[in-house]
């Protein structure tokens, strides 16, 4: 496989090898990449050209990543590429404000689905979110008298758009009081359909308190694939491999 592999690199324009050398790096940061992407500028979606190539290099990329044991995956239903590992390294742990947050977006992207149009993606804000966390009893009064600090809000959505799980849909920072944002599809690849009653199982124990262990795909009992954030893009940095 491995000389195959070398024969099909080489066979590469020097375009496609740089993209290749991109893209295998920006994988194993993001974990996640959906075939359309929303742009707030233009406030618009439009096809996600990197999606596009990785899709038409695809067994390149699966043979590469497996060589050093990661699995890429593809949802072509869905548009959702992934990576995990195969031995259940590289975890980012999620603190538990984030992982409340994700649980809270997955029964979101639920609820809405049927509305997730062409593009598979649910439109809802931080204070939505935020409210069903409140409706769940999931928010505990801290020391300052509040619920969540605005500086938990903001990272938590900073650290789920890093992984391609939100994505921002106004051009202006982040910000803790209120962000309209859309669910990506690849949540699905955290929390399936079969997790949601584990969700729920889950979100009861957090009610006790204390940092959840969950992340990525943890949450639905499965992986999840992740190191740093690449230098210049919004998520923050990742703890520790876990």
């Amino acid at each position: 496989m491995r000389r195959n592999m070398l024969e099909e690199y080489e066979k590469l324009n020097s375009s496609d090898k740089e993209d290749f050398r991109r893209l295998s790096n920006y994988l194993l940061s993001h974990t996640y990449m959906v075939r359309y992407e929303y742009q707030p500028s233009r406030q618009m979606t439009l096809p996600n050209r990197d999606y596009q190539t990785v899709s038409r290099l695809f067994n390149l990329f699966r043979d590469y990543f497996d060589l050093s044991g990661w699995r890429l995956e593809k949802d072509d239903n869905y548009g959702i590429i992934s990576l995990c590992n195969h031995y259940d390294h590289n975890r980012f742990r999620l603190d538990r404000f984030t992982t409340l947050f994700l649980y809270m977006c997955r029964l979101v992207y639920e609820e809405k689905r049927e509305d997730a149009g062409a593009y598979k993606t649910v439109a809802s804000s931080t204070t939505e979110i935020v409210e069903k966390m409140r409706t769940f009893g999931l928010l505990e009064k801290g020391k300052t008298g509040k619920e969540t600090t605005r500086k938990e809000r903001v990272d938590a959505q900073r650290s789920l758009a890093h992984f391609n799980i939100i994505r921002k849909m106004e051009s202006s920072p982040w910000d803790g009081d209120g962000n309209k944002i859309l669910i990506l599809p690849s949540i699905l690849s955290i929390i399936s359909n079969q997790g949601i009653n584990d969700l729920y199982r889950e979100i009861e124990d957090l009610k006790a308190g204390g940092e959840s262990a969950a992340a990525g795909k943890q949450a639905a009992g499965e992986q999840a694939a992740a190191e740093e954030p690449a230098a210049g893009e919004d998520g923050a940095a990742a703890e520790e491999p876990l």
